[in-house]
Parts: structure tokens; sequence; C-alpha cells
């Protein structure tokens, strides 16, 4: 089977797909019955999706552009099978209100949330809060304000970017992940939780070069916590993706507060595969390498009838 992995794209994430784009390919290229094309693109057209010479094509990009919906919407057009949700369900999910209007919908705890604007001369909610872009990933773009002075700061920075960015009240807590995959089970193919990781900064955010630089971040793999709470986000994990449509591999993140509860922050649509990124990490806890993850994920878009654009 031929696969093209795409990676690189516009957005600022560029560096991560990069990496995760190169680790799925020598991953899918050391299993067996693929032949693999490694691709980083800095843009796409309809056209230049049309001639890509795959049966498959997995879009490895991070950012709105990437995973946002413009690229799989290209990939549509152009009659391609590829890993990854459909454009429909990539713009919900890269679109941290509209996940957020969703979660609450199905009974999901997340926090509260509004548009930065510019008229808003003081902070709709109380400090610490938390300025972001409200289609960003990896915190980039992100501000967390104590006082005033820095809300005003966060809200001219955010209204000089080129989106919409929101604020939301800072949460303080246990980060928390749920990776889920799809997979075959006999007839049906289904969503599978993976098991839940803790992130653990050595100190502060877990900010992007936490995330991606730094190597002094722990994860703890199915930590302990309160009763039913890992149940709990598997089972909000579960009713997200399937609301929303997504496919193929999703990762959704959480914060479990002082008191023991959990609230959503976002949802993503196409996790990293660096060799910092927790899905990857979530799978081998459950015996499934690499190899054998992306193979899979491949195996199942090889199988998809042909997508409607949405």
């Amino acid at each position: 089977m031929r696969v093209c992995v795409l990676g690189g794209g516009p957005d600022a994430e560029r560096e991560v797909s990069v990496r995760s784009a190169a680790n799925i390919a020598r991953a899918l290229a050391q299993a067996e019955g693929f032949e693999v094309a490694l691709r980083i693109v800095d843009d796409l057209t309809v056209e230049e999706a049309e001639a890509i010479e795959a049966d498959v094509v997995w879009p490895a990009l991070h950012g709105p552009w990437g995973e946002g919906g413009p690229v799989q919407s290209l990939l549509e057009q152009a009659g391609k099978r590829f890993v990854g949700s459909a454009s429909r369900a990539a713009r919900l999910a890269m679109d941290k209100l509209a996940t957020k209007l969703a979660a609450a919908s199905l009974g999901v705890a997340t926090p509260p949330a509004a548009l930065v604007r510019r008229d808003d001369a003081a902070c709709p909610f109380e400090f610490p809060c938390v300025v972001k872009p409200v289609h960003e990933g990896s915190t980039i773009g992100l501000w967390v304000c104590s006082d005033e002075q820095q809300w005003r700061e966060a809200r001219d920075a955010a209204l000089r970017r080129e989106g919409p960015c929101m604020v939301e009240p800072f949460v303080k807590g246990r980060e928390l992940t749920v990776g889920l995959v799809q997979r075959r089970e006999g007839a049906a193919v289904q969503w599978r939780a993976l098991p839940t990781i803790e992130i653990v900064p050595a100190e502060g955010l877990y900010d992007y070069e936490a995330k991606y630089s730094r190597c002094d971040t722990r994860y703890a793999l199915s930590p302990p916590l309160p009763a039913g709470c890992e149940e709990e986000l598997r089972v909000w994990s579960l009713r997200l993706v399937e609301a929303l449509g997504c496919a193929s591999l999703a990762r959704v993140d959480f914060i479990l507060d002082d008191a023991g509860n959990a609230v959503l922050l976002e949802l993503n649509t196409m996790p990293g595969f660096t060799e910092h990124s927790l899905l990857p990490m979530a799978a081998e806890a459950e015996g499934m390498s690499v190899r054998a993850l992306c193979a899979s994920l491949v195996e199942l878009a090889a199988e998809r009838c042909g997508t409607v654009v949405a």
C-alpha cells in the first residue's frame, strides 16, 4: 500500500509537524506492506493533492490550516483517503468555543469562556484567568493573567493576532490526557480509550517548551485518581469524539482541580508523534508499538469509502 505522509505547513507548530511526520513515516517504513513517501509542504492546492500518488495520505499537520479543516477539505475535494477526521469534525474540534458548546450539551464539564473584545475594559472573570487563541494548539499564544495590568496586556496582544482569542478562568490542578484510537473489532470500527496520562511539568505550565524541547516533564501512566474519575474521563472523551464525528485518532485534555473535579480543556484531532507525544506513549503502555499503531490507522483509512466535502 502506498502512503504519503505530509508534514510542515504554514502554522506555528510546523517544527513539531515535521518531527511527527518523520516518525510516522519511519514507523510505516518498518512495517510490512507499505511504500512510504514523506513530503514536507508549505502549502497545498487541490491540484497538488490530486497529484499525490498514494492510496492513503496521512496529514501529520498541526495547527489551524493543517488539522483545522482546510487540508482535510482539500484532500476530500481531491478524492483522497486520509488518516484523521474529516473537514467538518476537524473545524469543530479546532474551534475551542465550538468544542465547549458541544461538550456542555453532552454533560461534559468545561470552564466558562468568552471572546476577547476590544471594548472589554475589565476581565469578565475573576483572576487568575487565561487568554488564548480560539484556533491554536500547543499553548501557542497563551497568557495567564493574575491582575488587571496583565489582563490588559494580554487583551491587547490578543487583539493584534489574526484570529479570535478567548478568555476563561484559570483552573489550577493536575493535567490529564486521554488518547483515543479507532480499531477494528470484528465487522465494526470502534473507538478505544487508551490509558490516562498525567502530565507533571518540572515547573510552571505544560507549555510549548515543556512539550517539545525540554526533557524534565514527567508522565504518569494510569495515575492514582479519585474513585470513578478515570472512567468519567474515558466516557466523556468517547462521547465527545463520537458527537463531533471525529475519526482515526484523537486526544482529549483535562484538568483535575484541587476539589477533585475534572474539566475539559480541549480536543486534538491530530495528536503529535514526536518523542514526547502522549498518544503513542499511551498506546505503547497497552502493548501496541508505534509501528503497529501507525499501520492500523493507515489500514482503517484505506477501508473508508469516498468522503463528501462538508
